[in-house]
């Protein structure tokens, strides 16, 4: 046995996330070689990777000890780094690692900006853009307020107000309306738009508003007419002010009175999944252009739409190395496997024509896991 440590060949691209996943398969179809880090190393990661390594983390949360340490190894330094969710809350993190080598996307800075509920919301009382109202302390129509944490992602960590406000959390007024986002490439001035979604929660014990999952491209029909272009132009404007690069998303509430901004979020984030698939080239290699300042002069036109939903176990799960997962699943889990009550065993995807046939069949392929593989009973 060689005592040489073994070095593998370099990627193009290390992808970081809490999930790496969309990511690693949008740099197979831009023709990259990658490296994975996350929280997960799922099976399709691993197959889609050159190399794939899971974070030790308790809070689903990215550990930057264990992150510097991975990105240490010789395979790996020096490689240029795409970030997804995951680092919203820590732009320490973010500016330490863009010390040690390229960072394709928006800068801790950026981030840090965009990311701070009260610097946002002033950025956006400056320019005039509709948002809800924010506050750090209670006040006396308590049923009038969410609490979020800030630079927080998924959903899971919203709550209705309660007796007290922890730190690094915040309120914000509820707005009626249901959630759209646009994901968009940007080159530091500009933007092209990409696609809008529409967004649902699976509610659970505790976490009302975890994420669900997305369906998109939204056919222009079900965008009121104005509404997409009065959206896309003032991310247009906040795109120009920041400076931000590569790929982005934006949440917006949509509701009869009109339309609010909730958030941006400065990074290739869940969407991928709806919108990385032919003809659309691949998006991880528009982002990284972008990034240098190149967008394309136009986007092709998809047919039909996708929607992706999160499967989460409603009791422990258990999962044997007889599992065949359907051509249809994402985020496959290594088996074996335990799987705790609460997370999440895959991701569905489903194609249809149009957005409620699509969440529709993926509820429907969501359902058939369980039975098929009686995901319900319990370990």
């Amino acid at each position: 046995m060689s005592l040489t440590p073994t070095i593998l060949p370099k990627s193009d691209v290390l992808v970081v996330a809490l999930s790496a996943r969309a990511l690693a398969a949008s740099a197979r179809r831009s023709g990259l070689g990658v490296a994975a880090l996350d929280l997960f190393a799922d099976a399709d990661t691993a197959a889609m990777a050159d190399r794939c390594l899971a974070l030790p983390s308790r809070r689903l949360r990215i550990p930057g000890p264990a992150l510097r340490r991975a990105m240490a190894a010789p395979d790996l330094r020096g490689v240029p780094l795409v970030y997804g969710a995951g680092f919203e809350d820590r732009p320490a993190l973010l500016a330490a690692l863009e010390r040690d080598r390229p960072v394709l996307g928006n800068a801790a800075g950026t981030v840090a900006r965009l990311k701070d509920p009260f610097a946002f919301a002033a950025l956006l009382a400056r320019l005039g853009i509709p948002h809800p109202e924010i506050a750090s302390s209670l006040s006396d129509d308590g049923g009038g307020w969410l609490m979020k944490r800030a630079g927080a992602s998924g959903g899971g960590h919203i709550r209705p107000l309660g007796r007290r406000v922890p730190a690094g959390h915040y309120l914000q007024r509820r707005m009626p309306g249901r959630p759209v986002s646009l994901l968009f490439l940007a080159d530091g001035r500009r933007i092209l738009p990409v696609g809008f979604s529409r967004q649902w929660v699976a509610p659970a014990p505790r976490q009302p508003c975890r994420y669900g999952g997305a369906v998109g491209p939204l056919p222009v029909p079900w965008m009121r007419e104005g509404l997409a272009a009065a959206m896309t132009d003032v991310i247009s404007r906040i795109a120009a002010e920041v400076g931000l690069v590569g790929l982005n998303s934006a949440d917006f509430l949509v509701g009869p009175g009109g339309w609010c901004l909730l958030e941006i979020n400065p990074r290739p984030g869940a969407t991928l999944d709806l919108f990385d698939r032919a003809p659309m080239p691949g998006l991880l290699g528009l982002h990284m252009a972008a990034c240098s300042g190149e967008l394309p002069q136009a986007l092709p036109s998809m047919a039909g739409c996708r929607a992706a939903m999160v499967v989460y176990a409603r009791t422990p799960i258990q999962l044997d190395g007889r599992m065949r997962w359907p051509d249809w699943t994402a985020d496959r889990p290594c088996t074996p496997a335990h799987i705790p009550v609460g997370a999440p065993i895959c991701t569905v995807l489903a194609d249809a024509a149009d957005p409620v046939e699509a969440r529709r069949l993926a509820g429907w392929r969501a359902r058939e896991l369980f039975r098929r593989y009686a995901l319900a009973e319990a370990a």
